[in-house]
């Protein structure tokens, strides 16, 4: 079975290093440099450059479908023989946004309900970020689907950065 691992920034090198990761997605406001951490490959390393905005704000990156195209064209080419981790700046809503897209791709047939409220059991920090959701959902046909599940979950706990997190794919 694959997993998908979500962190912040601050973890990146730590849970590579421990889970065997070998993919890497970088969520983060463009101009910013994430150092890749070893065992990934750059070929393996997806940066979006995106804002964590869910409305166009001046200044800021909206999440449109060139995002999500590629991020789902990076995990449709994952080999799901080592670990996927995926990283925002918090490890809160870009990230979690990303992971649960992926999984929804990755899983046609998995209940979108499911998959968010296992993220939520896996993370109680988790806010899937709004707008990367609805245009995945959008893209992947699934009829409001996967927002109206996001949109159940809720808001996440308050924090400065996320609780780190796996989840399994089927």
């Amino acid at each position: 079975m694959s997993r998908i691992h979500v962190c912040s920034i601050f973890k990146i090198a730590d849970i590579a290093a421990s889970t065997g990761a070998r993919s890497l997605i970088t969520l983060m406001n463009q101009d910013v440099v994430v150092q890749r951490p070893e065992g990934i490959a750059p070929e393996r390393h997806l940066v979006v450059a995106v804002s964590d905005i869910a409305d166009e704000m001046e200044g800021y990156v909206l999440a449109a479908d060139n995002h999500v195209a590629s991020l789902l064209d990076f995990v449709r080419l994952w080999d799901r023989e080592h670990p996927l981790l995926i990283h925002c700046f918090a490890g809160v809503s870009r990230s979690t946004a990303a992971a649960f897209i992926s999984a929804c791709a990755l899983n046609p047939q998995r209940d979108e309900s499911e998959i968010a409220q296992t993220i939520r059991r896996s993370s109680p920090t988790a806010t899937p970020n709004p707008r990367l959701v609805a245009v995945a959902d959008d893209m992947l046909g699934r009829s409001g689907r996967m927002v109206a599940a996001i949109d159940r979950i809720g808001r996440g706990e308050d924090c400065a950065e996320g609780i780190p997190f796996a989840l399994e794919l089927q």
